[in-house]
């Protein structure tokens, strides 16, 4: 056990830190006490100090995100280091990057945050709804929300009424929520909804079943790779011009990889999948299989050309498919960008004189090859249990790692 005594003033930023480290780690090995009166008020307690420390984790975050620095340590997005350093899952991650990029724009919410008087749930639930209003509009939908919480209404209700404001000041429509088209339809069936907006653009939302998805991967994702090294676009950015360049007709053919045995093509029972790990049912693989032909994926030598040694640089469109059969994602380890996004990757480098081989390639996001070829030193290249590379990031050389600092003034580290 250690005692822990602070002076606030005098302490650091990170001493401060440090010593709410030092306290979570020893509460964290205490038993829950066995009155559940007394368990009832400790979690109030707990979650609203949760709740402060939230107030200062989005500042943090927001600095982080506005000077770019996750890019440094090899993160592609501030929400991609929140996913993958920090272990948060997608939902969380977007709630913070919220909070931290639009605090500045709510400062009745920031301040009452910081007070301890509203919630973590209320405020990304309340910067959720005006992320997309301009400031005007943002400064009414605060007030407006702001009052339905002093108003006793549930985290829940806010958000239902958020969304609603969100739709009706930013389209000026004043149109009903589309109904619940998840639970209306179930999931065997897809589908698509499109409203216009009074700039004359679509809000597009839907779901596609497996099969439908495997040909939207196979139409747009060739065609949604970054067109070079200066193109800045998102994914989600490259996926929408991808489409409109497949429904103005510019483009070629659909490419569906399904992964199946030969048993399952003649009859049999064992489920396919898709490249990245979709399980699709036996039936639904030969229907894809009849309407698209077969193509045999051979892994290794002989009628495909997977081994093009230093006569070529550029991989292969059978190399390609293998790839995207081994690697569903991006080989950066923490990095979620689909396989059929990415580009391929010699793995010691084609300039350094690693052949176009099967086994010298690997797939990484635009964002990551980039960085591999401008951080090298950035990046450990390692293999998985089953021979497939692993590539994983490492701090920049110049970078402070923060780790446990001394005893600040006026605090006793006493064991």
């Amino acid at each position: 056990m250690h005692s822990v005594t602070v002076d606030l003033e005098a302490a650091s930023t990170m001493q401060l830190v440090n010593a709410l480290s030092a306290i979570a780690t020893e509460l964290a090995t205490r038993e829950a006490p066995e009155s559940a009166a007394a368990c009832l008020e400790l979690t109030e307690a707990l979650a609203a100090a949760s709740d402060l420390q939230e107030s200062v984790l989005a500042g943090f975050i927001g600095r982080v995100d506005a000077a770019g620095e996750q890019a440094r340590w090899g993160y592609p997005s501030t929400r991609a280091w929140l996913r993958s350093r920090l272990g948060m899952r997608e939902s969380r991650a977007k709630e913070r990057l919220t909070l931290a990029r639009q605090r500045h724009r709510v400062p009745q919410v920031s301040v009452r945050l910081a007070s301890g008087d509203l919630s973590f749930g209320y405020a990304t639930t309340i910067t959720d709804a005006v992320a997309r209003l301009d400031d005007h509009d943002c400064a009414e939908a605060e007030e407006i929300l702001l009052g339905f919480v002093d108003q006793g209404f549930s985290a829940g209700k806010v958000a239902a009424f958020g969304h609603r404001i969100r739709d009706v000041i930013a389209e000026r429509d004043g149109t009903e929520d589309a109904p619940d088209e998840d639970s209306k339809r179930g999931y065997a069936r897809s589908w698509l909804t499109t409203t216009r907006s009074l700039d004359g653009g679509r809000y597009v939302k839907g779901w596609l079943n497996p099969e439908d998805a495997a040909i939207w991967d196979g139409t747009l994702a060739p065609l949604a790779k970054p067109a070079g090294p200066d193109d800045r676009r998102d994914v989600a950015e490259r996926t929408a011009a991808a489409l409109s360049s497949v429904l103005s007709g510019g483009h070629k053919a659909s490419k569906v990889t399904v992964i199946c045995d030969l048993e399952t093509l003649a009859g049999g029972n064992a489920p396919a999948r898709l490249t990245d790990g979709t399980p699709i049912p036996a039936a639904q693989a030969r229907r894809i299989a009849l309407a698209a032909g077969v193509s045999p994926l051979l892994l290794g030598r002989g009628n495909t050309p997977l081994y093009l040694g230093y006569r070529e640089r550029f991989a292969s469109a059978a190399q390609r498919q293998v790839l995207e059969t081994l690697y569903p994602s991006c080989v950066v380890r923490g990095c979620e960008i689909p396989g059929t996004l990415c580009e391929v990757d010699h793995v010691r480098g084609w300039a350094l004189g690693s052949p176009t081989d099967i086994d010298q390639l690997a797939l990484t996001c635009g964002w990551h090859n980039r960085f591999k070829h401008a951080s090298p030193d950035q990046i450990q290249i390692g293999k998985d249990p089953d021979g497939r590379y692993v590539y994983r990031l490492l701090p920049p050389r110049d970078a402070v790692v923060p780790r446990a600092a001394g005893p600040p003034p006026g605090i006793d580290w006493a064991a």
